[in-house]
């Protein structure tokens, strides 16, 4: 598939060209072919990521006032569940600032060295909030599995635990409803969205155990507590790093409808075969496309070739969600010297 030699680093338009060679080195027998891409680098196309900077702000300036004041009580009061749910609240402000740096790269625009700007800065800010949550909940259940097996001396005080950890839920709750809106669309926001709600149940766990143990004087509640909300934490993370890992490998992303796509190309009039099919996220809420279309050998004007393209391109971007869609159209005669004949890669 040929591209231009330049850096795409103009905005929203179609274009097309005529007579490129399938390597991208130039042609000499004069089979033409029409190419034609859709850069979805502008601002106003419709798959734009909705900015969530004053969430991002907010969600850490309240969660960092809470975790200091939440590990400060948890070692006066000798709690491992408040601990636990500082220790998570610590990798929230982290997963936070993350997630708003990776936000604020992947909106500038493309360079000469970074073609397709800094976008996918937001894919590996999402596999870095999998990991790190996935760690530190590794560490909390570790501790919980020592304290069950050799119990801890120190007595965790249960009214402590409640009136710090039902603030948590308030705070963490709150935080989470700032980000729900754009969870479901964009993987970026729903890690930060999980560390919170994540936090929101751990410290509703940690208000039941407080109040078990001040009824019933068994202590090990508390670790036992923090062991299962560990398991808990895993079980909802595992969808997000599994997610974001497939797309830091250039996996067809989740909300793309492959085999429908796929049977659209085949079911385009005029549209004889297709190779060289490539689908992969540019970022958490982009998805790009390439692919070659062969088309059957009558001929067409320059104007009726455009007009397919357009229809092609539109219907990709506005029926299956791909921002950035290339497309090339090769005649049959032509297909067979093209280098890149691997049907696609889905």
């Amino acid at each position: 598939m040929s591209h231009p030699d330049h850096p795409h680093t103009h905005d929203d338009h179609d274009h097309t060209h005529d007579g490129h060679a399938c390597d991208g080195h130039g042609g000499e027998d004069g089979h033409g072919h029409g190419h034609a891409h859709e850069h979805g680098f502008g601002h106003h196309h419709s798959h734009a990521p909705a900015s969530f900077g004053k969430a991002f702000a907010i969600g850490i300036a309240i969660n960092s006032l809470y975790l200091v004041a939440e590990a400060v009580w948890g070692v006066l009061s000798n709690s491992l569940s408040l601990l636990a749910d500082a220790g998570h609240n610590l990798s929230d402000v982290m997963a936070l600032g993350a997630a708003w740096l990776a936000e604020h790269l992947s909106r500038k625009g493309p360079s000469a060295r970074f073609t397709y700007g800094l976008r996918r800065s937001s894919i590996l800010a999402a596999l870095a909030n999998a990991l790190v949550l996935m760690l530190v909940t590794g560490g909390v259940a570790w501790e919980a599995v020592s304290r069950l097996i050799t119990p801890y001396t120190a007595t965790p005080a249960g009214r402590t635990m409640m009136i710090v950890a039902a603030l948590g839920i308030v705070v963490n709750g709150a935080s989470a409803m700032l980000f729900a809106a754009g969870q479901k669309d964009d993987l970026n926001i729903r890690g930060a969205f999980l560390h919170l709600l994540s936090d929101a149940v751990t410290s509703l766990a940690v208000v039941i155990a407080g109040g078990l143990m001040l009824l019933t004087g068994l202590h090990w509640i508390d670790a036992a507590f923090s062991l299962a909300i560990s398991v808990v934490v895993v079980l909802g993370t595992w969808s997000l790093l599994k997610d974001s890992l497939d797309m830091a490998l250039d996996a067809v992303p989740r909300k793309i409808n492959a085999s429908g796509l796929e049977a659209y190309l085949r079911a385009i009039p005029g549209i004889t075969d297709y190779h060289d099919l490539h689908i992969w996220p540019l970022s958490t809420t982009e998805t790009a496309l390439t692919v070659h279309l062969v088309r059957a050998p009558a001929a067409l004007s320059a104007q009726e070739e455009a007009s397919l393209l357009d229809g092609i391109v539109s219907t990709l971007r506005q029926r299956f969600g791909i921002a950035h869609p290339t497309v090339q159209i090769e005649t049959q005669d032509y297909a067979p010297l093209c280098h890149l004949t691997d049907p696609h890669a889905i």
